[in-house]
């Protein structure tokens, strides 16, 4: 049986091509690229996504190929009929080509999930019951809390690449008893966009007898990512950073740990065989493939998003993806550069390789405020806050522990009252020039004139003040 029905083959080869004749020319096709948003001094203007680090929009041939496979949506796996048989082929070739695109290992699971955040928690309750926690504090809250149950040791922040690789090997020798470990790295972080030296740092967990999980939600949609290349263990990842529209993820790896684990949720599709006892109990034969952790109805139209989104940027090509977005970086910076007013955030400085995330601080201004005036003057989109990585983001503004702020959304200060907070830009494949080009200038005018409107504190946010 084919893996999907005609219709959607050949929506899923027209955007193909489509996609392909783009890489060359500008930025992938994605949705929301035409849509008008009003500013507060009047008219509209084309919406600039500059979000992409919190949620990237959807590529048009995702949208294509999801639309065209809808109308043979079925349940999978426990189904008899001709569309849920189709279903499940297309569920399991999903499985195949996330498999694929992360260069997975023979033996090795995909499991879906419903994010970045969940693969990671599945992942801790999976570890085993004498097993250390090895996190640096510059990671994304996904990868920083869900150690819960285990002993974890939380590794200040490297200022270079060989310090964190330093740090980590002296935190492995040291530790006692030597059992079971577990380190959790971002391949690239959610506020700077620095990339980490993942390899390098698999290199010291093994030598040291741990593994490693590699947080791939921001690496991932700009780098390719390969599971045996990098020496990972793990790997995790969510569809709605890598252009993909739906509520679903990915944790891939190493079977042992998962298979020995209970089940992550119980419940049908994760139990192979059920029955009564003689004493009036349950006994139950749980799955020992990736179904063991996929309790419950899948999201087959989630997985097959995330699918067609690893088809686009293969089929569009990383060298091509990765030098536009270079490109991008470049303009952004320089243009920040020119401002003497804006400080950009780093951990291992200017000089080192980052994706499309970039996060800064304007003095005189509150980030909330200014990020406000981006949206509501310019039609801007971007995000202020501490961007769920609380630890890194006070680091990065020399704050104390104590210090208020919120995960995804800023204090409730006042433009113009001090706040802990910065300003994230974000962009990837689907980023045209002329978004970047407008922020760079909006930065400007923002920071030499000030804001055109007065803006007020509403629930926490700053708003325009419409009076």
């Amino acid at each position: 049986m084919s893996a999907r029905p005609n219709a959607a083959a050949t929506a899923s080869d027209a955007a193909a091509s489509e996609s392909s004749d783009a890489c060359c020319t500008g930025p992938l096709p994605v949705l929301g690229r035409d849509v008008t948003v009003p500013l507060v001094t009047g008219g509209g203007v084309s919406y600039a996504a500059l979000d992409y680090a919190a949620s990237a929009p959807a590529l048009q041939r995702v949208w294509d190929d999801v639309a065209a496979y809808a109308p043979y949506y079925g349940s999978v796996h426990r189904g008899a009929g001709y569309l849920s048989q189709l279903s499940t082929d297309l569920f399991e070739q999903s499985r195949a080509t996330v498999a694929e695109f992360l260069g997975c290992r023979d033996g090795d699971q995909v499991v879906f999930t419903r994010s970045t955040t969940d693969s990671l928690n599945l992942l801790a309750q999976a570890i085993p019951a004498d097993c250390q926690v090895f996190v640096f504090e510059t990671e994304h809250h996904a990868s920083l809390l869900p150690w819960r149950d285990a002993h974890v040791t939380y590794l200040n922040a490297p200022r270079t690449p060989a310090q964190a690789v330093e740090t980590l090997e002296r935190a492995l020798a040291d530790r006692d008893p030597y059992g079971p470990a577990l380190v959790c790295v971002t391949g690239a972080s959610n506020v700077t966009g620095e990339l980490w030296p993942v390899r390098e740092l698999a290199a010291a967990a093994h030598a040291h007898g741990a593994r490693i999980v590699l947080d791939a939600a921001q690496l991932a949609p700009h780098h390719p990512v390969s599971v045996q290349d990098l020496d990972v263990d793990w790997v995790a990842f969510s569809g709605h950073k890598l252009y993909a529209p739906f509520g679903s993820g990915v944790l891939a790896g190493r079977a042992d740990w998962l298979q020995a684990s209970e089940p992550y949720l119980a419940g049908g599709g994760a139990s192979r065989t059920v029955a009564r006892r003689a004493d009036g109990g349950v006994d139950v034969a749980w799955h020992t493939t990736a179904a063991r952790h996929e309790a419950g109805s899948p999201n087959v139209i989630g997985v097959y998003s995330i699918a067609s989104a690893c088809k686009a940027l293969t089929e569009a090509g990383f060298d091509a993806l990765v030098a536009r977005e270079q490109h991008l970086i470049d303009t952004v910076r320089a243009g920040l550069a020119d401002v003497p007013e804006v400080r950009v955030l780093s951990l291992f400085g200017d000089d080192a390789p980052r994706v499309g995330v970039i996060s800064f601080v304007v003095d005189g201004w509150n980030s909330s405020h200014f990020a406000a005036a981006l949206s509501a003057e310019y039609g801007i989109g971007v995000r202020d806050g501490l961007f769920c990585a609380h630890p890194l983001v006070r680091t990065l503004l020399g704050s104390d522990a104590q210090d208020p702020g919120e995960c995804g959304a800023p204090e409730p200060a006042a433009p113009g009252e001090r706040s802990l907070n910065a300003i994230r830009v974000s962009f990837g494949a689907g980023t045209p020039d002329e978004h970047v080009e407008r922020f760079v200038g909006a930065v400007k005018e923002l920071v030499r004139d000030g804001a055109q409107w007065k803006y007020r504190t509403e629930d926490g946010r700053c708003v325009p003040d419409r009076g």
